[in-house]
């Protein structure tokens, strides 16, 4: 195994010159630099990760840490997430676990990492706690936990809901139905409360007898869906928490014999790329996800970079996207 003392004999360097050439040491001069790269290059030389550890007291490495791993929407961040840091000079750490309890931040920090993404926090989690405790950095994505103020790049889905009911209301939608996400998530909240005050807003109340609360899951939406839409005096259209809920209500719909849009309007949130496939179309109210999933990335390199840094929340803001699943109200 060629050694970094094999690369200092052949550039005519010591040993601790090399590993300061290839940190990009100011301290070493360029043309040192450019022969110590050199002779690595001419040898195969590739530095250790844990010896860069050591001597930096870092690893360069960020974890992501999903939780809801069944939920389609985080498969789409992991590639913006792992392009970004890998920019930034940083490894992307893909951890997944079943539920959010006070055991994560023990196994997150025993995996050596210098930051954390938390991108399924639960309103209760103590998760950042922990983590503050042990003095790991980390930063919410998507959803934020009640506990510990911190970093987070987050949806504002208040413009894309007031679009949204807007055109609802203008093909005369007045029986809506919701089928919401768990009210234990950050995101479920904010969206319930975006989504009542557009439709208070012109006159519209969401009836409880009208709204089913479940996880974000396909399988879960159908169920909830399939509820509302067996009532005998069902919505005309129902709003659901995410895209993949809304695939959900889609198969509740078709189970029934409904179709959409003429029997049932459905508007989803987040707009996939799926959405936009012309077998779904579905109506959706979206955001930047490659741009939020960046901006996670930059402020964990920022906190681990700078401790101190004010806290900084980047908010995105949502968007309506209209498509086939939305149409004038059925007339009863």
């Amino acid at each position: 195994m060629v050694t970094s003392r094999d690369v200092a004999r052949l550039a005519g360097v010591s040993q601790p010159t090399v590993s300061r050439a290839l940190r990009d040491d100011a301290r070493v001069s360029q043309a040192t630099k450019n022969r110590v790269r050199d002779a690595a290059r001419l040898l195969g030389y590739v530095p250790s990760e844990a010896g860069r550890a050591l001597s930096s007291g870092r690893t360069r490495r960020i974890g992501l840490l999903l939780t809801d791993v069944d939920n389609q929407f985080y498969s789409h961040i992991i590639a913006p997430v792992h392009r970004e840091l890998e920019k930034l000079g940083y490894q992307l750490m893909l951890h997944t676990e079943s539920a959010d309890n006070e055991t994560i931040a023990e196994r997150l920090v025993a995996n050596g990492l210098d930051g954390v993404i938390l991108a399924t926090t639960l309103i209760e989690s103590v998760a950042p706690v922990r983590l503050k405790d042990r003095g790991l950095p980390f930063v919410y994505f998507n959803r934020t936990g009640s506990f510990v103020d911190a970093d987070a790049a987050i949806v504002d889905p208040v413009p894309g809901y007031a679009e949204a009911v807007s055109r609802v209301v203008e093909l005369g939608h007045r029986h809506v139905g919701a089928v919401l996400g768990p009210s234990n998530t950050s995101t479920a909240q904010s969206r319930e409360s975006a989504l009542r005050a557009a439709l208070t807003a012109h006159g519209i109340s969401l009836a409880e007898r009208d709204v089913r609360r479940c996880r974000f899951s396909a399988t879960a939406g159908e169920e909830a869906a399939a509820e509302l839409l067996a009532q005998s005096d069902a919505p005309t259209l129902l709003f659901c928490g995410n895209d993949v809920v809304a695939y959900g209500a889609l198969n509740a719909a078709h189970r029934a014999g409904m179709s959409v849009p003429d029997d049932v309007s459905i508007i989803g949130f987040d707009d996939l790329p799926e959405a936009e496939w012309p077998i779904i179309d579905l109506a959706t109210i979206g955001f930047d996800i490659e741009g939020m999933a960046r901006a996670a990335a930059d402020l964990i390199v920022r906190r681990i970079q700078d401790a101190d840094a004010p806290v900084e929340h980047r908010r995105f803001e949502s968007t309506f996207t209209p498509r086939r699943t939305l149409a004038q109200a059925k007339q009863g």
